[in-house]
């Protein structure tokens, strides 16, 4: 079974993170940012991961350390419970619309992280959630899994449909390159043998 788990604990957080790749889409999140639990249940449920994530943040602050903390401890337990990443398809891409938005995600599992992230926001808030984090959890999660991932909204004009679009593309693009690929033999898909 691909499954890790990962805590983190900061002066500004305290984090635990579980999550099995090979699962059915269960998600239980609790970070006390209402926007962040949405768009982490959805990731969920869109890339068949279980997931499981508590957090505790300094939010009397704001939402920044805790979204940000919370997509570094995810990219840890992602990467963690990839293990060699044997066998599996590595890339994948997909094109993902929300109503009027229309936004692209590739990625590749490489473990040289860099991200790209091509998406504005008409709006500063969704909510109470400040649309500049919806960048951040993205940074912080690339970073931490290894990824090398390029996000861009081709067109949209509702912010939480972009920021929808933006998780739903990389839980599908995320749930195609785990997939395990037969024609691999168990092989890492590199011809360097290592990812």
């Amino acid at each position: 079974m691909r499954a890790a788990s990962v805590s983190r604990r900061t002066a500004e957080t305290d984090i635990s993170v579980e999550i099995n790749l090979d699962g059915s889409g269960r998600a239980e999140v609790a970070t006390g940012v209402g926007f962040l639990d949405h768009m982490l249940e959805l990731l969920a449920r869109h890339a068949l991961i279980d997931l499981t994530v508590r957090a505790a943040g300094d939010l009397h602050v704001d939402q920044h350390h805790t979204t940000e903390d919370t997509g570094i401890a995810l990219g840890q337990a992602f990467l963690k419970a990839l293990g060699d990443k044997a066998g599996i398809a590595r890339y994948a891409d997909v094109h993902l619309p929300m109503d009027e938005t229309l936004t692209r995600v590739a990625l590749d599992i490489s473990g040289r992280p860099f991200l790209v992230f091509r998406t504005s926001f008409p709006t500063e808030k969704i909510g109470a959630f400040d649309t500049e984090l919806v960048r951040e959890w993205f940074q912080a999660f690339a970073m931490n899994a290894g990824l090398t991932l390029h996000v861009e909204t081709l067109y949209g004009e509702n912010s939480h449909h972009i920021a929808e679009s933006c998780f739903k593309g990389l839980a599908r693009a995320l749930r195609r390159a785990v997939a395990t690929d037969p024609r691999e033999a168990g092989r890492v898909p590199s011809t360097k043998g290592t990812l």
